[in-house]
C-alpha cells in the first residue's frame, strides 16, 4: 500500500510520471512547445495539493527553483496558461469521460453532423 506523501516536490514528481503515461506531450503539432501538456497537469495536480489559486500556485513556482528543476520547467507559466490548461484537461472529467487528451491517440476525434 503507498502511502499519501507530505512533500510537495514528491507529488509533483508523481504527477508528472503520471502525466507522461496518459498525455501527449503538446495538445497540437502547431503548439509553441513552451511547457508541456504533462508538466501543466502536474502544475494543476500541485494547485490542488497546495490548496491555492492559480496566480498563488505562479508565484510559488516562481519562488522555487528546485520544483522548477523537477518538473523540468524553463520558465513560469502565466496563470492564464495553468487555467486554460485546466479547461482543455479536466474538460470531459466533469462530464464523466475523458476529456480529449486523454483518449488513445490512435482513435480519432468523432466528428458531429450538423
Amino acid at each position: 500500500m503507498r502511502t499519501l506523501s507530505k512533500s510537495a516536490l514528491r507529488v509533483a514528481g508523481e504527477a508528472l510520471a503520471v502525466g507522461r503515461t496518459a498525455l501527449p506531450a503538446y495538445g497540437s503539432h502547431y503548439s509553441r512547445h513552451d511547457y508541456t501538456q504533462p508538466q501543466l497537469f502536474a502544475l494543476l495536480v500541485l494547485k490542488q495539493f497546495l490548496r491555492t489559486d492559480y496566480r498563488g500556485l505562479v508565484a510559488a513556482v516562481a519562488e522555487w527553483q528546485e520544483l522548477r528543476q523537477v518538473l523540468g520547467l524553463r520558465k513560469v507559466p502565466h496563470y492564464s496558461t495553468l487555467a486554460y490548461a485546466a479547461h482543455r484537461l479536466l474538460a470531459g472529467a466533469e462530464k464523466g469521460g475523458p476529456s480529449g487528451a486523454l483518449r488513445p491517440r490512435s482513435s480519432p476525434v468523432p466528428m458531429q453532423r450538423a
